[in-house]
């Protein structure tokens, strides 16, 4: 029997377990994945598929829009299956927006357990859609003293999202909110590095996660000289992302600058309070199929 997941779903899901799961799912067997990109001018077709012995299969598509949000509709949409590993048959169809918000949480969540200093309390989220609130969830499960505080161009959508925390403090001025951060989460569209390197703080963690085209980038070549370096995956970043593509291409910065990825999980940690520290997530369907996994579990457990 086929189960369909809707967003209802959420109730019975946890940060820290979520976080917990991605970890084992990167003890299990390799993932083997594959990935097709197809564009129209700023628009994307992304289809993600993934396979890992013992969790099974899944099939992720999504559709990127952005010039959606000018008529007041989402910018992103998708379908998501979930196969059983036993014999191929459609386990669950979960629904997009609520795997891609726990996996890409998460994802920058579990970086940030290990990367990020324990008693880290200045929080600054960078952008403020879809990404920013979940963000500002999966952090407060674990850094739960912290403060948070908002920067973003535009104002309606930062006011949009003050409105519903309003405990987070607002920033005019991106360098010095900068300044004064422990962990900064970045979910920007943008194409052209807004974070400089040159504000970067000794003890910072920085968690990437908006660019996933090849044009675009939310840090500049100086973040990746000054921090220690570390990616979700190599396979869905070093060639398919610009946030390191451009600069491996330029040659201002080599795939054996990175630490590691999630496969390389005893390399995660911090190796003094002073230095930098950053995660690229780059996302990737054996993410979200270790993601389906926990939720699929989660909803049958509870």
């Amino acid at each position: 029997m086929t189960l369909i997941i809707g967003p209802e779903a959420e109730d019975k899901l946890d940060w820290i377990a979520l976080s917990d799961a991605i970890e084992a799912g990167h003890r299990m067997p390799r993932a083997e994945i594959g990935d097709t990109f197809l564009y129209r001018g700023d628009d994307t077709l992304l289809s993600r598929a993934a396979w890992i012995d013992g969790l099974g299969q899944l099939v992720k598509t999504a559709t990127i829009f952005p010039g959606n949000t000018a008529s007041g509709k989402p910018a992103i949409h998708g379908g998501v299956c979930l196969f059983s590993d036993i014999d191929g048959t459609l386990e669950a169809i979960i629904d997009f927006h609520l795997l891609t918000k726990w996996k890409t949480a998460g994802d920058s969540l579990l970086a940030a357990r290990k990367l990020a200093r324990p008693n880290s309390k200045k929080i600054l989220l960078i952008g403020a859609g879809s990404v920013a609130r979940s963000l500002r969830q999966a952090y407060a499960a674990v850094f739960r003293d912290a403060e948070f505080t908002i920067w973003n161009r535009t104002l309606a959508n930062l006011a949009e999202l003050h409105a519903d925390y309003p405990d987070m403090e607002i920033a005019h001025d991106l360098e010095e909110a900068v300044a004064t951060a422990d962990i900064i989460g970045s979910g920007t569209m943008t194409t052209r590095p807004i974070l400089k390197g040159k504000w970067l703080q000794p003890g910072q963690h920085i968690d990437l996660i908006g660019a996933y085209r090849p044009d675009m980038r939310e840090a500049d070549d100086d973040c990746l000289r000054r921090a220690r370096v570390f990616v979700d995956s190599r396979e869905t970043t070093f060639g398919h992302i610009g946030e390191l593509k451009i600069p491996l291409e330029e040659g201002v910065f080599f795939e054996s600058d990175v630490v590691g990825d999630f496969y390389d999980m005893a390399l995660f940690e911090r190796t003094s309070d002073h230095e930098i520290t950053l995660c690229k997530n780059g996302g990737g369907a054996h993410l979200d199929l270790m993601v389906a996994r926990y939720i699929l579990q989660s909803v049958k457990s509870g």
